[in-house]
This record gives C-alpha cells, sequence and structure tokens, in this order.
C-alpha cells in the first residue's frame, strides 16, 4: 500500500480546512442531498462528502457508509486532493498503490473510486466529492464532467458558511 503524500502547504490546507468550522458537525441535508443523488445517479454503493484533515479522512455527508472517519493513511481522497483533475481508480485490486490497502481487502472491499477535488476559492484542495462501489468500472467523461460540478456545488455550500460569519 501506497500512504497518500502529503502535499506541499499542508499545514495551510488544513487551516483553511479548519476555517470552515464543519469538522466534527451533525449531518446536514444540504450535503446528505448531494450525496443521496450521487449514489442514485451514479449507481454506487456509496458516495461521500469527504475531508482530509491532518491525520484522517471525516465525512461530512455519507450514503451506504456507516463509518463517519478513517485514517488518512490509508484514505483514496488524500491522493486524489493531490490532484487538479479528477482521481479515478477502476479496480484498486489492480493498482499498487491501493490493492492491499485494508479498504480493499476487507470491508467495504472498495475495487472502484472516483473522487474529484474540492478547491476552495483559496486553491486549497480540502477533500473530496467521491463515487465508492464495490465493483470495477469507470466513468465516461460526461460522468465525471456532471460530478465535478456536484463537487462545485459542495465547495460553494462549504464556503457560504464562511462567509456568513
Amino acid at each position: 500500500m501506497m500512504k497518500p503524500p502529503i502535499p506541499p502547504h499542508d499545514a495551510e490546507r488544513v487551516a483553511a480546512l479548519h476555517e470552515l468550522l464543519v469538522l466534527d458537525t451533525e449531518p446536514e441535508e444540504r450535503f446528505d442531498a448531494i450525496t443521496r443523488f450521487c449514489q442514485s445517479r451514479f449507481d454506487t454503493s456509496i458516495a461521500l462528502v469527504s475531508l482530509v484533515d491532518e491525520d484522517r479522512q471525516w465525512f461530512k455527508s455519507r450514503c451506504g457508509l456507516d463509518t463517519t472517519q478513517t485514517p488518512r493513511d490509508v484514505s483514496f481522497c488524500a491522493h486524489a486532493i493531490l490532484e487538479d483533475e479528477p482521481f479515478m481508480i477502476p479496480d484498486a485490486r489492480q493498482d499498487e498503490r491501493f490493492a492491499d490497502n485494508p479498504l480493499v481487502t476487507g470491508p467495504p472491499y472498495i475495487r472502484f473510486y472516483a473522487g474529484i477535488p474540492l478547491r476552495l476559492g483559496s486553491g486549497h484542495a480540502v477533500g473530496t466529492l467521491c463515487l465508492i462501489d464495490s465493483r470495477p468500472r469507470t466513468l465516461q467523461p460526461e460522468d465525471l464532467a456532471d460530478l465535478a460540478n456536484l463537487a462545485r456545488l459542495v465547495v460553494l455550500e462549504l464556503e457560504r458558511v464562511r462567509e456568513a460569519l
């Protein structure tokens, strides 16, 4: 398993995440509606709004998954925030970065992952809107474009609260 690299200026990125005042808050319908739609629209077993903190990824919204967080070291999303483009793993068992990841070899038995970085206006990627499935698959470019538009809605909602303060 390849641990996700720590991005340059990670302390600034984590500070930007903390400034949103969203970590460890209760579920909110404005995010849950997006993950429910994603799970249905893309026919996946799991859809998440995942926020990558210093040593964990915490799920602001989760559809199809009971746990509220996982260690950053095993996080697919911690890899995705390093990218400017959608991050897609068609079959995690076939990807050397993830094949022996405990989230692949054990529950939730991740095979497919697609994540769009949640990039704030400051440029910091604080997490992802992601899709997970227990079967290998891919998304078409138009599907990734739709997912990216939904991720933009998540960012707008995250930043709206901060702007109201």
